[in-house]
């Protein structure tokens, strides 16, 4: 049976498309074979640029947003070690808790480093609708100042799921809690104070959202917007009771959440002479902005802290090298938070003083000033 040319050509096509579609499938199965979830994806950078880690900070500083669950117990002669070795001064227990345990805490620091560590107090804000309530915990209040404490901390819970004797959110500037506010200013002593989250753990949980690693690995971290307030109203409760109370100093933990929009921040500052921030778990929005970052931090030099947030002293490398080499181009400690390189900001010395322990020393009553009166 003969073949035509017309069928030569037909065939001769067929060919190269069955080849074409077989090369198509074939890349495809080879992709999808060497699918890495992106925090197995680890490049080693060839860019080669001058590099100054460091593991030692350049002044004495206060960590202002630490957590030490265990501090009633805890060996602190291991912990001074450590922040020695990282030229820490003073670390700020957020986590005394109250009663029985604030106790135990403060017992275990007057004893052993009494003017190395400084210690907040944290309350119910669920008792709100209690018989006693605020009358008890003013009082408290009083007594754990008398104590020795510094501070109190509030805990994300308020606004996003403390709830009252109905069920209901307690939101953070709801009146009841008017008391609390204004005798933290009474006392002299500030409120550091967590609301909300990131705004993109509202965002849907897809590829356009930054935190989709972070998401993925925490799935508790999801904010759905039918059941948690939006995020801008969460904001606005925290900066209501900021203008409200403005005899009160508030520290806005984590940037405010608005590190990644720092002109807002700075606006919020400009607004408010009573509010003051930190660096906890959100210095990577510094380091991958360095220019914007770096003005924003020389304006703002009187209102921003040195904070850490969950310790572990590895990690405390990347703060020191973020604000004080110039440094390219280099990794933060923990991918799910940022899958984008650092960058150093190189503030001025006078600025890395009062971010390290100057403006630490104004806001926090009692802390021990002579450990850091002879530095250069």
């Amino acid at each position: 049976m003969s073949i035509s040319k017309k069928q030569l050509v037909g065939i001769f096509f067929l060919t190269i498309l069955f080849l074409g579609v077989t090369y198509f499938v074939i890349g495809k199965i080879q992709y999808r074979l060497n699918v890495m979830d992106i925090e197995e994806y680890d490049p080693i950078s060839t860019l080669k640029v001058p590099q100054h880690p460091l593991t030692h900070a350049r002044f004495p500083f206060i960590d202002v947003h630490n957590h030490q669950w265990v501090m009633p117990v805890q060996d602190l002669d291991k912990l001074v070690a450590e922040m020695d070795s990282l030229n820490m001064g003073v670390m700020v227990n957020l986590s005394g808790f109250r009663g029985k345990i604030l106790e135990w805490s403060l017992d275990n620091v007057n004893k052993n480093h009494p003017n190395r560590f400084v210690v907040f107090l944290n309350i119910n804000f669920e008792n709100l609708d209690d018989k006693g309530w605020p009358e008890e915990t003013l009082a408290m209040m009083d007594e754990a100042v008398k104590q020795g404490v510094k501070g109190l901390k509030v805990y994300k819970g308020l606004g996003l799921t403390d709830k009252d004797n109905e069920g209901n959110r307690i939101a953070v500037d709801d009146p009841r809690l008017d008391p609390i506010w204004a005798k933290c200013g009474e006392l002299g002593i500030p409120v550091l104070i967590h609301s909300g989250e990131p705004n993109s753990f509202w965002n849907p949980k897809d590829k356009r959202n930054e935190r989709w690693l972070e998401l993925k690995k925490h799935p508790d971290r999801y904010r759905d917007p039918k059941k948690i307030p939006p995020f801008e109203q969460i904001m606005s409760e925290q900066h209501r009771v900021f203008k409200k109370h403005s005899n009160t100093k508030f520290i806005d933990a984590h940037l405010g959440w608005f590190g990644n929009d720092l002109e807002r921040l700075g606006k919020l500052f400009d607004e408010m002479p009573n509010v003051y921030t930190e660096l906890g778990a959100v210095l990577a929005e510094l380091g991958r902005q360095p220019k914007a970052a770096r003005t924003f931090m020389i304006k703002y030099q009187d209102r921003v802290m040195f904070g850490k947030d969950t310790y572990k002293k590895e990690e405390y490398y990347t703060y020191f090298r973020v604000l004080e080499t110039g440094d390219e181009y280099f990794d933060y400690y923990r991918k799910y938070h940022a899958h984008w390189k650092m960058y150093g900001l190189e503030l001025p010395d006078s600025v890395l003083r009062k971010v390290y322990y100057q403006n630490a020393l104004r806001v926090i009553p009692g802390i021990d000033a002579s450990l850091f009166e002879k530095i250069n």
